[in-house]
């Protein structure tokens, strides 16, 4: 795949402006003290001291479910807010990865990796590839995710386990449909429905019967996940996928 060339890159947008490298500088002034206020955190604040990546991360999945809460249903504002708190969850990481040896790397090290995938997986962008259509950049994208991931054995390889159960099962789904192992039975009710809010009401239907009988919802879809994992894998000759814990 070609990717960024020196030799033709595209100078960004008011490159030759003074107006637009004030902003730049300026912008990148805000980020500097944004960092330099997550350090002094981790300075002075006995609290914060005591955490770890681990212990971050129930305040990471609260954070992230707030952010879609403001995007589905908030303000600008709310949505704003809850950005920048996530944000603060990736400067508490960097900066405690900065200070922990055998990691050693801070958020600007984070933002260069970042973009630097970036760059590699738009090379319509940054390149000279051409794609003129939404269903071609998704091309481009999936080709150099797949030559970044070269060394995965499964299309399951890289999906977190610990996402909620629905949205696991949408994800196994979708990557065992590559294969040609996502073979799930639908009751025919569902192939009746016509929207997001009926399919909303019959899950919400669901859950409550699962509730009205003593039945775990999520772990009962988790165990059949699971399941799919196992046929997908078998269908790539790669045998059993370990079980998630």
């Amino acid at each position: 795949m070609t990717g960024p060339r020196d030799d033709d890159a595209r100078p960004a947008a008011g490159e030759n402006d003074p107006g637009a490298r004030e902003a730049a500088a300026a912008a990148l002034s805000r980020l500097d003290a944004f960092a330099a206020a997550m350090a002094s955190v981790l300075d002075r604040c006995v609290w914060s001291q005591t955490m770890t990546h681990e212990s971050l991360v129930p305040y990471l999945i609260e954070e992230t479910y707030e952010l879609v809460e403001a995007i589905e249903a908030g303000t600008p504002d709310d949505v704003m807010e809850e950005l920048g708190d996530v944000l603060w969850q990736v400067a508490f990481h960097s900066e405690i990865a900065s200070r922990s040896s055998g990691e050693r790397f801070d958020i600007q090290d984070v933002a260069q990796r970042v973009t630097e995938k970036m760059v590699r997986r738009h090379p319509h962008v940054f390149g000279d590839r051409v794609a003129e259509t939404p269903e071609q950049v998704l091309l481009l994208w999936t080709a150099a995710k797949a030559e970044e991931k070269s060394a995965r054995r499964s299309v399951l390889d890289g999906i977190p386990l610990g996402m909620p159960a629905l949205a696991l099962a949408d994800k196994v789904i979708g990557r065992g449909e590559r294969v040609g192992a996502a073979q799930v039975a639908a009751p025919e009710l569902v192939a009746r429905l016509e929207g997001e809010e009926e399919l909303g009401e019959l899950l919400l239907g669901i859950v409550a019967a699962a509730r009205a009988r003593g039945l775990d919802a999520e772990r009962a879809l988790r165990t059949s996940v699971r399941g799919l994992r196992s046929r997908i894998a078998r269908a790539e000759g790669i045998g059993p996928v370990t079980p998630e814990t």
